[in-house]
């Protein structure tokens, strides 16, 4: 039951009970044990507060509902502290799945296949994230996109909000002239704002990059990488995200769709954008879209590319 639909049927159940000397009437006693049972902190918030307000010779009843309620949500707290602290290295890993396909625009107009792997292992005191993409595309008998990328990224936790973290990624993409990038980084991160429904992480350090070019040498460069991490529950069937990151060396070259990479002569920019709709149980559908760009690309090369991927994702 929604918190609206909540608060209306106490104040219906209120014009009904009986006077305010008697105990707390049934149907108000129901409707703070739906909104405990939801396990919403707001949820028992918002209907509490109406409930002193209109049965204010109760809060004694009120008060010991709510005691009830905080008292079990640190002792589930607590197991949940504690099953972290005597998991082993192999368990509690969370994941995605995802594959299907992509359309690109800009320097290629074709479609192509998409597939993609996330863990993530969340401890006491750290963290370990672990992500895999490849896209796959032909035009007219010949490849024209074979993309891949893999980043491992272990993160420890100072606070609740505050973490240092640590980055080790390999990028290959031939069609965009390097054969292997390698890119090392470490710095911190912090949640600007982390509740039930919204997340939003920055983090920033710096970076060292070596770049191997299909036509031959290669080049490393000393550099920083920012990234910015946004995540938005809009219901329970409906979530959206933006992800982007940064790489910004004075001498880099060479471009992916996973960072940002701006030197004097030359800025690039990727930016993914995702709305995920439950399907059933685990299974998820995602629609999302990712603007490649440079200011300043090699000759022959438009500026702006597009991929607009439609994927199932399993959760697991």
């Amino acid at each position: 039951m929604t918190r609206p639909a909540l608060a209306a049927a106490i104040l219906v159940a209120a014009s009904a009970s009986t006077p305010a000397a008697a105990a707390l009437p049934d149907p108000v006693r129901a409707m703070i044990e739906a909104a405990i049972a939801s396990d919403d902190k707001q949820d028992v918030a918002a209907i509490v507060k109406i409930a002193k307000a209109i049965n204010p010779d109760d809060h004694a009843e009120i008060d010991a509902l709510m005691a009830d309620f905080n008292a079990r949500q640190v002792k589930a707290a607590a197991e949940a502290l504690r099953e972290k602290q005597q998991a082993g290295f192999f368990e509690n890993w969370k994941g995605q799945g995802e594959i299907g396909g992509f359309r690109s625009t800009g320097n290629t107009r074709n479609l192509g296949l998409s597939g993609g792997l996330k863990l993530v292992k969340d401890a006491v005191k750290w963290r370990l994230n672990i992500k895999a993409r490849a896209d796959y595309e032909r035009n007219a008998g010949s490849t024209t996109r074979d993309q891949l990328s893999a980043t491992i990224e272990p993160n420890y936790k100072f606070d609740e909000s505050f973490y240092a973290y640590g980055l080790a990624q390999f990028e290959r993409d031939r069609f965009q002239g390097f054969s292997a990038r390698y890119t090392l980084s470490g710095g911190l991160g912090y949640e600007l704002v982390k509740t039930k429904d919204i997340r939003l992480a920055i983090k920033a350090g710096p970076a060292f990059r070596t770049t191997n070019f299909t036509g031959g040498g290669s080049k490393s460069s000393l550099a920083a990488l920012a990234g910015l991490d946004f995540d938005w529950k809009i219901s329970d069937h409906l979530k959206f995200s933006q992800d982007a990151g940064g790489t910004y060396a004075s001498d880099a070259q060479g471009f992916s769709s996973a960072v940002v990479v701006i030197d004097s002569d030359n800025t690039s920019l990727t930016a993914t954008s995702a709305l995920d709709a439950k399907l059933l149980g685990s299974l998820s559908a995602r629609l999302s879209y990712t603007i490649e760009h440079e200011t300043n690309p090699p000759a022959g090369r438009i500026k702006t590319d597009t991929l607009s991927r439609a994927t199932l994702v399993y959760d697991f």
